[in-house]
């Protein structure tokens, strides 16, 4: 089993002669590439999946392993309740066991005011079929023994889920090639090739391949690729600090949190830890350019981040990051394969006191590994799942702001039938690109 997530260590798993033509060409390895790339192949498409680094090797990898529909924006949940159904059918198609389990999530509250939070969000489960309820106190008590402090009560979902994201996406991406799909690590794409005002291939750093159809899933790196091609969209990465514990016994066989740690239940009998609610970001010319867009969320949690004034060299919103080239140059996706930050110790180090202030009973919980990850996210903190207005035969599927693992299945298939014209089955409306310069307002969704 790989061990934690995935880098520029990992061995290639995917080469080859690039081809001269495809039908669509997917760039970014990630669960939202790979998936999209499954269902075009299981659509009757030719299939190219581009990725500069390792399938996975960001933060499909680095992620807290939950597949939950609990406390998702409403206009995201549609698509994650058919993930939940596309994840089970992808689990039962392979051959690998990658840790999908029915385990459940659960948020505790431990004020009234976070349970009438919880609360106001239950109608939207109800209207979408999602098994959610509120715990009383005693009920939180008998069904979480062991859980210490006080607690107002708990939300929970027994049916959402729980996988090992270095260990499912590389599975995906086997189902993917099984599909049909010629998947290529180690090999960057540099720009569109745009003729005619429209997209006629994509220039790699080993040649051009011919194509009418471009998605762009490229996470972190996305606005940093369009802006080349002189596309803007505010998007921004935030690192997270994650950890990993030697086994335990097991006190919940599914993923929870509380207002200071989240934990999730491996297959390996340890638990992986993240503290709650720890955004970070580094400050680049980005974000100055996205700063207006940004205000209503820093607005309603004005201490919802933590700053830094530069961001390591190479980052996609360094300072010294190069923002423009051409398709004979190396580009800042050559430089850095793989975005691998350093994680935040003054967190992790708070992780093991965290967990066992939760669950005192535990013996000495003692952490195996740490890393770090950096999520794309958005004003809204929505993703954009839209055709690009100004390069007819591109489809951007970005920012999905810390829900795209769990939500990975659903969206490939969204954004598959982007390019082949099949029913998309979900209303986009609140995922459209020029919702950020139509004049619309910024509409933060529920945050619980």
């Amino acid at each position: 089993m790989q061990p934690f997530p995935i880098t520029d260590q990992t061995p290639i798993t995917y080469t080859g002669t690039l081809p001269d033509r495809a039908e669509v060409v997917v760039i970014g390895g990630g669960i939202i590439g790979v998936c999209t790339a499954l269902y075009l192949a299981r659509a009757g498409q030719s299939v190219v999946l581009l990725e500069k680094g390792r399938i996975a090797g960001e933060q499909s990898s680095r992620n807290w392993g939950w597949i939950r529909q609990q406390g998702r924006d409403p206009d995201e949940l549609p698509i994650m309740v058919e993930s939940v159904r596309r994840w089970q059918e992808l689990a039962a198609d392979s051959t690998i066991d990658f840790g999908l389990r029915q385990g459940g999530v659960t948020y505790f509250a431990r004020s009234a005011r976070k349970l009438a939070a919880f609360e106001a969000w239950l109608p939207h489960a109800r209207a979408n079929g999602v098994e959610s309820r509120i715990l009383s106190p005693a009920e939180t008590h008998a069904m979480f023994p062991g859980v210490g402090g006080p607690v107002a009560g708990a939300l929970v979902s027994p049916t959402d889920m729980r996988a090992e994201p270095w260990v499912a996406v590389p599975a995906l991406a086997a189902l993917a090639r099984r599909a049909g799909v010629q998947l290529v690590e180690n090999c960057a794409v540099r720009m569109l090739d745009i003729q005619a005002g429209r997209i006629a291939g994509v220039v790699t750093e080993s040649g051009v391949v011919k194509t009418s159809s471009v998605v762009l899933a490229g996470g972190a790196w996305s606005a940093l690729f369009l802006r080349n091609h002189g596309v803007d969209i505010p998007q921004l990465s935030v690192r997270e600090s994650v950890a990993a514990t030697h086994p335990l016994p097991q006190v919940y066989g599914g993923a929870a949190t509380d207002q200071r740690v989240a934990f999730r239940r491996r297959l390996d009998g340890g638990y992986t830890l993240a503290p709650k609610g720890i955004a970070e970001l580094f400050i680049g010319p980005d974000a100055f350019r996205a700063f207006r867009h940004y205000l209503p969320q820093l607005m309603k949690e004005p201490l919802g981040q933590s700053y830094f004034p530069a961001a390591p060299g190479g980052f996609p919103d360094a300072w010294g990051t190069v923002r423009q080239w051409a398709g004979d140059e190396q580009t800042p996706f050559e430089r850095m394969r793989i975005l691998n930050p350093a994680p935040n110790k003054r967190h992790v180090g708070r992780l093991a006191r965290d967990f066992a202030a939760l669950y005192p009973a535990l013996p000495e919980i003692r952490l195996k590994a740490a890393w770090g990850g950096m999520i794309d996210t958005m004003p809204d903190l929505v993703p954009i799942v839209d055709h690009c207005a100004g390069i007819p035969g591109l489809v951007i599927g970005t920012g999905m702001s810390g829900h795209g693992f769990g939500i990975g299945p659903g969206m490939g298939r969204v954004l598959a039938a982007l390019v082949t014209g099949d029913q998309v089955g979900h209303d986009l409306n609140r995922f459209r690109a020029k919702r950020f310069t139509d004049g619309s307002s910024i509409r933060l969704g529920l945050s619980i």
